[in-house]
């Protein structure tokens, strides 16, 4: 991941033996987007993930991505929430170059939770989950479900084909992972203007 924590694609996939299926597992500042039967998998903490999906093909995606702490109140034109924008507008884009129309796209959302306990000004996780709602009314998608906010990690697995959404909190953390891979993604976000123009269609 780039120093700025721009959003990629993710990489690694593979067989999950528990739902039979091929899956995709997404790391904070990854998206991915499929058309076949699968499933995509990550683990929340104070981050947030949209599941959006066309209702109707199938087709649909995953994000994963937090909003840098940019000190600038958070107008809606500040890095922080430019950021976050590009974060959504990149798996939407890619889903309606895959196929999807975008009056079909619905949405459901994860995360947010209050679990990275060093952030004391704001709570980062509602700050993130608020982002997702309000980006999403702006742009007139139906948020079909939700599971915000909170103080547990969550594990989200996502079905896009049938647009099923399993979420597993986690009330015991085994060991620091989580919060360390979210602190280090964090810690690189630097809000600055985020690369490339994207198209909406």
């Amino acid at each position: 991941m780039s120093s700025q924590g721009q959003n990629q694609f993710a990489t690694n996939v593979y067989y999950d033996r528990t739902f039979d299926c091929d899956a995709a597992k997404i790391l904070p500042g990854e998206y991915y987007f499929t058309h076949k039967d699968m499933m995509i998998v990550t683990v929340l903490g104070s981050c947030v993930s949209a599941c959006i999906r066309d209702r109707v093909t199938g087709i649909g995606g995953m994000n994963h991505f937090m909003l840098p702490d940019s000190g600038d109140g958070d107008s809606p034109i500040s890095a922080s929430m430019r950021y976050g924008t590009y974060a959504m507008e990149i798996l939407i884009n890619d889903l309606l170059k895959a196929g999807a129309k975008r009056e079909n796209l619905e949405a459901k959302v994860f995360g947010g939770g209050n679990v990275l306990r060093g952030f004391v000004a704001i709570n980062v996780g509602e700050r993130n989950a608020q982002f997702v709602r309000d980006y999403l009314r702006a742009e007139n998608m139906r948020i079909v479900a939700e599971d915000l906010n909170d103080v547990w990690p969550r594990k989200v697995y996502f079905f896009p084909r049938t647009g099923k959404v399993l979420v597993k909190k986690l009330k015991q953390l085994h060991n620091n992972t989580l919060v360390n891979r979210e602190q280090d993604y964090a810690n690189n976000l630097v809000a600055k203007p985020v690369g490339g123009a994207v198209d909406l269609f």
